[in-house]
């Protein structure tokens, strides 16, 4: 593997770029087909350059080169070790790749299990910040200096790089982004802590509700047993008033309950709503990527207000008692009647 040395990174940074590493003999190939015109082309991007740039092994690739002939080919993994869809790849594979373990921030790749063992046992890599895999590696990376960003600017509310301090956002108020993450953090366990006293209140509403609804039912039943009861003292005469009475009771009866079973399924969205919102800032917490952390901590939503619970009153646990009133005053009225007659 080869690039183009630190003079003509300037003319051709393709090629000297991490990016792009090209064997020695096809560059030098490529090239001497050139030599008549003098003039030299990129193989990735065609740009054009002279003089003729002088080639150098890079140092990352010979370096897990050089490891590898020295540990040997490993067994095959399995086929669960091989990135899938979904899965992040490593970068270092050939063929088939391996799910990665690791993704470094300053390589801007990910390792497997095995490359990785390369990467830490190299002393170059030491200080290389390691985290868990992602795909989006470029979001840590400046697009206007190209360094890694692990600087938050405050002023404008933003991850920035080391060079963008002493640039654009000079003089604003800056600080490192394990910092601001610390400080983010203790914004999330409040939120955290808001949540749960909301689910706390939620669950206790959900408990009136589950009352409400035995309540009605029993009173329900009640005015029902009660109402048979005083109706067929009543006999023919009044058969069909019975059946129209308790047609009216088990109506009414379900409008309740249809009504509280409404408010009870908006508190159990509600609370399935806040404990989603509270498994993923749990999982956003855990995040070791202090970027990732800020990028998707500040682009969640605020909380939405909670239903309003102030509706839920312990009505009187009598619903239907007016019921059994009027059917045993409807009695003695016609009783009153019939001795009279």
């Amino acid at each position: 593997m080869v690039r183009a040395n630190a003079q003509t990174e300037a003319t051709f940074n393709l090629v000297t770029s991490d990016d792009f590493s090209y064997c020695r003999k096809c560059v030098q190939h490529h090239w001497d087909a050139e030599e008549e015109r003098r003039v030299y082309n990129c193989p990735q991007c065609r740009r054009t350059f002279t003089p003729r740039p002088v080639v150098e092994k890079n140092p990352l690739l010979a370096a897990l080169v050089e490891t590898l002939e020295k540990t040997g080919l490993q067994d095959a993994p399995a086929d669960h070790c091989y990135a899938g869809a979904g899965d992040v790849a490593c970068d270092v594979c050939t063929g088939r790749k391996l799910k990665a373990l690791k993704s470094c921030l300053d390589c801007r790749a990910s390792y497997c299990d095995s490359h990785l063992q390369t990467h830490r046992q190299s002393s170059t890599f030491k200080k290389h910040k390691l985290v868990e895999p992602s795909q989006q590696l470029q979001e840590n990376i400046c697009p206007r200096h190209d360094e890694v960003m692990k600087m938050f600017c405050r002023t404008d509310q933003k991850i920035i790089c080391g060079l963008c301090c002493v640039d654009e956002h000079q003089g604003h108020d800056t600080v490192s982004a394990a910092a601001e993450r610390t400080e983010r953090q203790r914004e999330l366990e409040e939120t955290r802590q808001k949540i749960q006293q909301k689910i706390q209140h939620t669950e206790e509403d959900l408990k009136v509700l589950q009352k409400e609804v035995e309540s009605i039912n029993g009173s329900a039943d009640k005015a029902v047993k009660d109402s048979e009861k005083i109706l067929t003292q009543m006999i023919r005469l009044l058969e069909k008033r019975r059946s129209e009475v308790q047609q009216q009771v088990r109506s009414t009866q379900g409008a309740a309950v249809s009504g509280v079973k409404e408010l009870e399924k908006k508190l159990e969205q509600e609370m399935m709503e806040l404990k989603r919102r509270d498994a993923e800032l749990e999982k956003i917490s855990h995040a070791l990527d202090h970027s990732q952390f800020l990028h998707r901590f500040s682009s969640l939503p605020a909380l939405g207000p909670s239903p309003d619970s102030s509706s839920l009153e312990i009505r009187p646990l009598r619903y239907f008692e007016d019921v059994a009133a009027a059917v045993t005053k409807l009695r003695d009225e016609i009783q009153q009647v019939l001795m009279e007659t």
